[in-house]
């Protein structure tokens, strides 16, 4: 994005000598796309292969696809970043409850809200918008077929950020929990905060207990 904005890749594009390599770039493209995912599923692949058979593997791996137990793991990727990189820059690590039951239940779209914004949907939304960014501005790949290629990782980290929670949500798509949700969620957002008032009760209560970590700002 950088050498797009910077015009930098202008310059590379002008250059014949770059020009003579498209036809490389078309060839290794696709060509890195299987290897890369070949090498991430390869491991667990040649676990299970080893203890239940490579014909029992490989039918595992393809149902767990279906499943969409990749962008559930994107998804855990995700958490697990942002928090030890939060606790990296500000320190203040702390337990927070997962509330794990014997219940499954629908979340409503405040609680998901208040667990995964800071986390996942903001940060997905900024790489939405360098997405739209790079693909207005871009000049290398707009006449191939290899921004697909080039780009297809993030688009799926961000759908993955953005939509995971609802998609493994229980009733996520019932239209009277719909409903429900969003009345809930204006009375969170409209809820005046203060002293003694929870942040799941208010936007504004919650709002300031995100920003705790950067009062007393430690570097560790």
């Amino acid at each position: 994005l950088y050498m797009v904005l910077s015009g930098l890749e202008k310059a590379i594009i002008q250059n014949t000598t770059a020009n003579q390599t498209k036809a490389l770039e078309e060839a290794l493209a696709p060509q890195s796309l299987f290897q890369i995912g070949l090498l991430l599923v390869l491991p667990m692949i040649m676990e299970i292969g080893l203890e239940r058979g490579f014909r029992t593997a490989i039918g595992d791996f393809i149902i767990m696809q279906l499943q969409l137990a990749s962008v559930f793991f994107t998804f855990q990727l995700g958490t697990k970043a942002h928090y030890y990189g939060r606790t990296i820059l500000h320190g203040g690590s702390k337990y927070r409850a997962t509330g794990r039951g014997f219940v499954v239940f629908h979340a409503k779209f405040a609680d998901n809200y208040r667990r995964y914004s800071r986390s996942h949907f903001v940060k997905a939304l900024e790489l939405f918008i360098l997405l739209i960014v790079y693909e207005a501005y871009s000049q290398s790949y707009r006449n191939s077929n290899l921004y697909l290629f080039v780009t297809w990782s993030m688009w799926f980290l961000v759908a993955s950020w953005l939509f995971a929670p609802f998609i493994f949500n229980p009733s996520g798509f019932d239209w009277q929990k719909t409903v429900d949700d969003w009345t809930d969620w204006k009375r969170w957002m409209g809820n005046r905060g203060g002293i003694g008032i929870q942040p799941d009760k208010s936007w504004e209560s919650w709002w300031e207990g995100e920003q705790e970590h950067l009062k007393d700002r430690k570097s560790v």
